[in-house]
């Protein structure tokens, strides 16, 4: 099965046999062997390529689910004594990526050295089955039902603008105010801020505004330099609202409603262990309130800190 399924991935018997560090002929004998006790033949072959037939196609399938199967109750066996180990490749938003997890790689590495961390950032959705990540980092409320998912923590957000705007415009009093003033967007030129107001109660407003981009750091910059409101995440704006380079706006209501972090990552009953240990560590280190969160005094005290 592993050898017919590493020829159908490789694409040619002589590739498989570089990859298997066995001969061409070897893999030739094996493949036949398979087909006879089968009673089917399961690719066609010339001298320059293979072509998967219908009964090897669905073979194909079934084979790569079994093995798949077979790794992972190994690992599950195993996880006790074997150390994580490996390429993990994470796929994270790019301007948390910067702030709070690549800060923290240097003590995951210490923790687990035999772990290779490749790490992308990118505001980008990307597929995580399909560009073979092993996990990915979402900041919003989860639609993919495909994929595994844990929070590693809550994502407050505020509505904020510089002091500067405020001396132009004025502040809002209430989010219906907020159509008044020019508000900086994620994406086209208007966008639906959803809140809670102090009694709990849920609204929407529709915001609109001259500038739009569909990268958060680029939305802060803005931000600061006067150009609107801005809808943020408190770990991305925390020492900009602590030094009063930007100001919180329309205090008692939430803008959160059901957006937090998470790690998701495809279904599997037993995770590899450098992909648990990665989750593990990263809900550790935010914790369910997490450091951006913490009143400055509490902060500077907190041992989880990382930026």
């Amino acid at each position: 099965m592993s050898v017919f399924a590493k020829v159908v991935g490789a694409g040619s018997l002589s590739a498989a046999a570089r990859e298997l560090g066995i001969s061409t002929a070897a893999v030739s004998r094996k493949l036949a062997s398979l087909e006879a006790r089968l009673g089917v033949r399961l690719l066609n072959r010339t001298t320059r390529r293979i072509a998967l037939t219908d009964e090897g196609a669905s073979y194909y399938e079934a084979c790569t689910r079994i093995l798949a199967e077979v790794a992972e109750a190994e690992a599950a066996a195993s996880a006790s004594r074997l150390e994580p180990q490996g390429v993990l490749k994470v796929a994270i938003p790019a301007s948390f990526g910067h702030l709070h997890i690549a800060p923290l790689v240097p003590r995951f590495a210490e923790r687990y050295p035999k772990v290779q961390l490749a790490l992308s950032l990118s505001d980008r959705a990307v597929n995580v089955i399909e560009e073979g990540f092993d996990l990915a980092i979402r900041i919003g409320a989860l639609k993919d039902s495909s994929l595994a998912a844990r929070r590693l923590a809550p994502n407050r957000r505020v509505v904020c603008a510089s002091p500067e705007y405020l001396r132009r415009h004025g502040a809002p009093r209430t989010p219906e105010d907020l159509v008044h003033h020019n508000c900086l967007t994620t994406t086209d030129f208007h966008m639906n801020w959803e809140y809670r107001d102090p009694e709990g109660r849920r609204g929407v407003v529709r915001v609109t505004g001259r500038y739009a981009c569909d990268n958060w750091e680029v939305l802060r910059e803005w931000a600061l330099a006067g150009l609107g409101v801005a809808l943020k995440s408190t770990w991305d704006v925390r020492r900009h609202l602590e030094d009063g380079s930007l100001v919180a706006l329309l205090p008692g209501y939430d803008f959160a409603t059901e957006v937090s972090i998470y790690a998701v990552y495809p279904h599997r009953r037993h995770l590899p262990a450098k992909t648990r240990a990665f989750i593990d560590f990263l809900a550790d280190s935010f914790g369910p309130e997490p450091y951006w969160d913490l009143p400055l005094a509490r902060k500077e005290r907190e041992p989880r800190t990382a930026v």
